[in-house]
């Protein structure tokens, strides 16, 4: 994990070099699938549009479901520990509160969408501002806090290839590593969907694509060793019996403040941290979505585009934003049932 993260977020920054020089030659809110129009000439230019577009917005959808549904996920844990955890008989919340947890948290970020820009700026500053100092925060508290601490050498040379589902081959479980890494590192593209309402749209929305990368692999990097510092055995924190019923990251939290301390309570604030983070990566999902979903339809790519487009008063793309949060609140239905 220490050196996939370096691995994946290289490969990442090529891509978005590559997608910051073209976005500053067309800053539009339609980003990639406007792209791929522009440089595929005329005869292959709609197809080509077509087909990015429609991967892409339905990939922006899915990435809001998923963020949000995990922040769905993580309330369920901080309730659980709140409550004494799996092994002190802690409230353990079934997968219909977990969807309607993720239905109120989608309904928040569509009614804070639904704002003007300015406030949508403001949000997106104080996101900034929480995550970076909550990482650090993280990565020095953790493994401070911890009684017991994994060496150096454990850190940057144990493989680690147990598991319960019978994959021993170090190679696949590195590829297979490397997804999360890569997962990590997505929309960073969001700065070019939102160009339309950025002043020197050309400068600022490559500049916003190659920082989000940049700073997310050098913070990242550091999070990811505060964390591992803390990892001392493996498969309790994987295991399904233990407080936090198998979410490794609250384990470690949790269990570092315990041993400790005595309790966990400072554990389970360290994952509210972690919470509101992913709270405003879903709130920018949601930003990025619908000003995709604007454009696409603008261009009338989508059925029913004439309604999907509409602005209000404030320039706002109310109908694209409330039919981002319904998708991606109905691609959650199919993980839950």
């Amino acid at each position: 994990m220490v050196y996939g993260w370096f691995i994946a977020g290289l490969f990442t920054l090529f891509v978005g070099l590559s997608m910051a020089e073209i976005c500053s030659s067309y800053p539009t809110s339609g980003g990639l699938y406007y792209w791929s129009a522009m440089l595929s000439g005329k005869e292959w230019g709609p197809f080509a549009a077509w087909i990015t577009g429609w991967f892409n917005i339905v990939g922006q959808w899915a990435v809001t479901t998923s963020v949000d549904f995990s922040l769905a996920q993580m309330l369920q844990v901080i309730i659980l520990l709140s409550t004494g955890g799996i092994k002190g008989g802690g409230y353990e919340a079934s997968k219909y509160v977990v969807i309607g947890l993720h239905g109120g948290i989608l309904l928040v970020h569509a009614i804070i969408n639904s704002f003007p820009i300015t406030w949508i700026s403001f949000f997106g500053t104080l996101a900034a501002a929480w995550n970076i100092l909550g990482v650090f925060i993280l990565m020095i508290l953790i493994p401070t806090v911890a009684p017991q601490r994994a060496s150096a050498e454990f850190i940057f040379t144990h493989f680690n290839s147990e598991n319960d589902v019978g994959i021993h081959s170090k190679p696949y479980i590195f590829v297979l590593g490397l997804l999360m890494s890569q997962y990590t590192l997505t929309g960073y593209d969001a700065s070019a969907h939102m160009t339309e309402e950025t002043k020197n749209a050309d400068k600022n929305g490559p500049y916003g694509i190659i920082s989000a990368i940049v700073i997310s692999i050098i913070v990242g990097w550091g999070y990811i060793l505060g964390i591992t510092f803390a990892v001392t055995n493996i498969p309790d924190l994987l295991s399904s019996t233990n407080d936090a019923g198998g979410y490794a990251i609250a384990e470690i939290f949790y269990q570092s403040f315990k041993n400790r301390y005595g309790n966990g309570t400072g554990g389970i604030i360290c994952l509210g941290v972690i919470a509101v983070a992913i709270f405003f990566c879903g709130m920018s999902s949601v930003t990025s979505n619908s000003r995709m979903t604007y454009a696409f339809s603008r261009d009338g790519a989508m059925p029913f585009s004439e309604f999907w487009h509409k602005v209000n008063k404030h320039e706002v793309p109310l109908n694209a934003v409330w039919l981002s949060a319904g998708i991606s609140f109905c691609m959650a239905l199919t993980v839950s049932t």
